[in-house]
């Protein structure tokens, strides 16, 4: 009988916790979260889901993207009432984790190009694409894939990719301090995340039309900024208030 497997243990008080290994090569019961992030923009999250810990990233990636496309499309024509882009997902950029023959099919069938890494020594590694009714279709699909990959614009895109995206987790995990959750079950740590990633968002809007993004920046702003925020916010107030709100 094998001992520390997910088959055999579950936690006592969290089932949907599961035994997987940390980056850091130590082993913990934990979940898996996954990030869409709009790479056209400033990187605002567009997309955040939960997975069982034990599940690889090319069975998870397209249920995330497919869960970020949905509440997009909601957003879109429910809540601003417009017409869906045919392009909303035109290209997808992802890491060496998510590369599969799967999921070049699946994005190829979505019609949106893949920006899929290659995870190291597969470039170097001989496969046989006779086996199979669909062999061909399978090579071609890698090679467009590669030479996605090595032009330009695909190296800007997986170097935009790491930039925007570490931005959320370093947020999220780093100083959000999420890398550990006293919650039990993915429904109470799912709601944690959307809350942490609705602050996330906001502060990228908070930037965008005060040029400050978390309340922390203030420290560091200048008087003539403080006058202009102070001021703003005495303006309601009688003259002597309004005044004193100003001198600061």
């Amino acid at each position: 009988m094998a001992f520390g497997t997910n088959k055999d243990w579950k936690h006592p008080r969290d089932a949907d916790a599961k035994i997987a290994k940390m980056k850091d090569g130590s082993t913990h019961l934990a979940h898996k979260v996954e990030h869409v992030v709009d790479l056209e923009g400033d990187g605002a999250m567009i997309g955040i889901s939960l997975h069982h810990a034990d599940r690889g990233d090319t069975a998870t990636g397209l249920e995330s993207l497919d869960e970020a496309f949905g509440l997009l499309s909601e957003a879109i024509e429910g809540v601003a009432g417009k017409d869906l882009p045919d392009d909303l997902f035109g290209r997808v950029v992802k890491d060496a984790g998510y590369h599969s023959d799967a999921v070049l099919e699946a994005l190829e069938v979505k019609g949106v190009k893949a920006y899929v890494c290659e995870p190291p020594g597969r470039r170097e590694k001989k496969r046989c694409w006779n086996k199979g009714k669909d062999g061909p279709e399978r090579k071609r699909r890698l090679y467009a894939a590669r030479r996605r990959n090595t032009t330009a614009h695909g190296r800007k895109l997986q170097r935009k990719r790491s930039e925007l995206n570490e931005r959320s987790n370093a947020h999220l995990y780093e100083t959000g301090g999420m890398r550990r959750v006293h919650l039990r079950g993915q429904a109470n740590a799912l709601k944690r995340l959307i809350v942490h990633a609705a602050g996330f968002n906001l502060s990228i809007l908070m930037r965008k039309l005060t040029g400050v993004g978390k309340p922390r920046v203030l420290q560091g702003i200048g008087s003539c900024r403080g006058t202009g925020v102070f001021g703003a916010c005495g303006a309601g107030a009688p003259g002597a208030n309004a005044d004193a709100s100003c001198r600061r």
